[in-house]
C-alpha cells in the first residue's frame, strides 16, 4: 500500500494547484454506472465509508479512524467519487459532496456519473489505443517512431546516435524524453499546437520536449513522451485523437461516459465537477484544458475507470479480447525498466500482482489500482488536488482493510522521545528544489503541543514522528525525513524520501 501512496503522489507534484471548500456531508448511490448496490456490499460500503485512517500507525496510541465526511472536510475536498471492484466486477459506487464547493443546489451534487478530469491516468488509458494499433499492424513496438511521426520529428542529438526512441520506451517511461508533467490552459487562453507544445513556442507555458540521455538508458517519468505517442498515432491514422479514443478503447471498453474532447463540449458541461485549489476557491473557468491530450486529457468517471482495468485484467486472463489479445496485455502488465510496463505501474506479484496509475490535473487528484489475480480494485476521483492527494490515500487504505488487499497493511513505527534542545535543532524554514520542470518551495518546520509538525507545498501538515536524532518519518504518510545537524545540533538542512521521489532542503537563515 505505502507504493500506492508514493506513485500517486509523485503524479501530483507535477501539477500547480492549491485550494478549496468544506463539501456538504452529502451521499448519492450508484447509479446506472455501475448498477445497484447488493443488499450484500452494504456492510462493507458503510465500513469503508467510516473506516478511513492515516498511512502510519504509531505504537503506543490508539488507531485512529475517521469517516469520509470528516475527512472531506479535515481536506477541503468538496467532491469525491469512488468505483469499488469486487469478484472482477463494479460491485459498488458512490458519489459524495458537490461538484462546487459551497453550492446548496441538489443538481450539484456529485454521483457515480459525475465526470473529473483524470490526469496522468489518461497515459494507459492512450497507452491501450497505441496496443491495439500494434495489434492490427500499423505498428510496431520497437521501431524508431521519427518513421512514424511526419508533422513533427523527435530532434536528434548526441543521446540518438545509437539508441532510438521507441513506442515501448515512450510507454514506459524510457525514451529519455523530457517534460514530467503539464499545467494545462486556462479556458479563456489560446490553446496552442501539439507541435507548438513540443517546441516549446507560443502560446505553448511549457518548454521544448527533447532527449537528453541516452534512449532505453534510465527510467524517468515522461509526460512529453507520452505527448509525442499521441501526435504519433494521429499522424498514423489521420485521426483527430479524441475519435481515435473512442474507436479503440472507450467504445469497446463501455466507457460511455468518457471523452477526449477539447474543449469539453458545452453540452456535458453540467456533467463535470469543478476543480479546486487547497484553500478555498474554485480556479478560473472551473478547469484547466489539456491539449496534451494522451498525458492528461480524459474526462471520465470512477465506474468507466474500472470497466478499462476490468478489461485489461480479463485480457490478460485470456476471458476477453474486446482490447487486447492475451500476449499483448501481458506484454502491457510486465516491467520494461523501473516501476511501469506499457502504460501502467506495475508492483508485486501473484496475488499482490497490482497495475494501476495516478494522476492530477490543476484542482483534481486520482488513482486507479487492480490486483488482477483476485479480481479486485479500485477508483477514486476527488476535485481538490491537494487535500485530494491524502483523502484518496486514506480511502484506500479503508477499502484495502475491507477486502483484504495483498501487502496492504498501515506501516507500523514507534516514536522516540526527543529533547527539546534537539526538537527546536530541527524547527525552522527550508526550501526545497523538487527537480527539472517543479517549482521549488518552502517547508516550515515547527513545534506545536509537544510535537514537530511539518507543511510544505501542496500538502497536509504532517506531524514528524522521530525515529532518532536525524531520522523522522511523516505521520500519514509514511514518508521518511532527515535533517543534516550541525555539531552543535541546529539542522542545516533536510531530505524528503516520498511520494517516489528525494527532495533536498536547505535551511533557511
Amino acid at each position: 500500500m505505502r507504493r500506492l501512496a508514493q506513485l500517486t503522489l509523485a503524479l501530483a507534484l507535477s501539477a500547480c494547484a492549491q485550494h478549496a471548500l468544506p463539501p456538504p456531508e452529502t451521499t448519492s448511490t450508484a447509479s446506472s454506472a455501475a448498477g445497484p448496490t447488493s443488499a450484500a456490499q452494504e456492510p462493507h460500503v458503510a465500513n469503508v465509508l467510516r473506516g478511513l485512517r492515516p498511512l502510519v500507525e504509531i505504537a503506543g496510541r490508539p488507531p485512529v479512524r475517521w469517516t469520509l465526511e470528516e475527512r472531506m472536510a479535515h481536506h477541503h475536498v468538496p467532491g469525491v467519487s469512488i468505483a469499488v471492484i469486487e469478484g472482477g466486477r463494479i460491485a459498488w459506487a458512490r458519489g459524495a459532496g458537490v461538484k462546487t464547493a459551497g453550492s446548496a443546489d441538489p443538481k450539484d451534487a456529485v454521483t457515480p456519473d459525475t465526470l473529473f478530469q483524470a490526469g496522468s491516468i489518461s497515459k494507459p488509458v492512450a497507452a491501450t489505443a497505441m496496443l491495439r494499433l500494434v495489434e492490427r499492424g500499423t505498428l510496431e513496438l520497437d521501431t524508431d517512431v521519427n518513421r512514424y511521426l511526419t508533422t513533427w520529428k523527435v530532434p536528434d542529438n548526441e543521446h540518438t546516435e545509437k539508441e532510438k526512441v521507441t513506442l515501448r520506451r515512450l510507454a514506459s517511461h524510457t525514451a529519455g524524453l523530457t517534460m514530467y508533467g503539464f499545467p494545462g490552459y486556462e479556458r479563456n487562453q489560446p490553446i496552442p499546437t501539439l507541435a507548438q507544445i513540443l517546441n516549446g513556442t507560443a502560446p505553448a507555458n511549457t518548454e521544448p520536449v527533447h532527449v537528453d540521455v541516452v534512449p532505453g538508458s534510465i527510467s524517468r517519468y515522461s509526460s512529453g513522451g507520452t505527448l509525442v505517442m499521441q501526435l504519433l498515432m494521429m499522424d498514423v491514422t489521420g485521426k483527430p485523437f479524441p475519435a481515435l479514443m473512442q474507436e479503440l478503447v472507450l467504445g469497446p471498453a463501455g466507457m460511455t461516459h468518457s471523452t477526449f474532447e477539447l474543449p469539453l463540449p458545452a453540452a456535458r458541461a453540467g456533467e463535470a465537477a469543478s476543480a479546486h485549489l487547497g484553500e478555498g476557491e474554485m480556479i478560473p473557468g472551473g478547469w484547466h484544458v489539456y491539449p496534451e491530450m494522451a498525458p492528461a486529457g480524459l474526462w471520465t468517471t470512477p465506474s468507466d475507470l474500472a470497466r478499462w482495468a476490468i478489461a485489461i485484467a480479463d485480457a490478460r486472463a485470456g476471458r476477453s479480447k474486446a482490447l487486447l489479445s492475451q500476449a499483448t496485455a501481458e506484454q502491457m502488465l510486465t516491467k520494461v525498466k523501473g516501476e511501469y510496463g506499457l502504460g501502467p505501474y506495475i508492483s508485486g506479484s501473484g496475488r499482490s500482482l497490482q497495475f494501476g496509475h495516478g494522476g492530477s490535473t490543476v484542482g483534481f487528484v486520482c488513482h486507479v489500482t487492480m490486483y488482477p489475480e483476485i479480481g479486485a480494485g479500485a477508483v477514486v476521483m476527488t476535485n481538490n488536488e491537494e487535500g485530494g492527494q491524502s483523502l484518496l490515500e486514506e480511502l484506500l487504505l479503508a477499502l484495502a482493510a475491507e477486502y483484504g488487499w495483498p501487502d496492504s497493511a498501515p506501516m507500523r513505527v514507534t516514536a522516540i522521545e526527543l529533547s527539546a534542545a534537539s526538537a527546536a535543532g530541527v524547527a525552522g524554514s527550508y526550501r526545497l528544489q523538487f527537480g527539472p520542470g517543479i517549482p521549488s518551495g518552502t517547508a516550515e518546520v515547527t513545534q506545536e503541543g509537544g510535537r514537530l509538525m511539518m507543511r510544505a507545498p501542496r500538502l497536509p501538515k504532517e506531524e514528524l514522528i522521530p525515529q532518532s536524532e536525524t531520522e523522522f518519518v511523516m505521520g500519514t504518510l509514511g514518508w521518511r525525513v532527515t535533517f543534516k545537524r550541525e555539531a552543535g545540533g541546529k539542522a542545516t538542512g533536510m531530505t524528503v524520501d516520498g511520494g517516489g521521489m528525494v527532495v533536498e532542503g536547505t535551511r533557511k537563515p
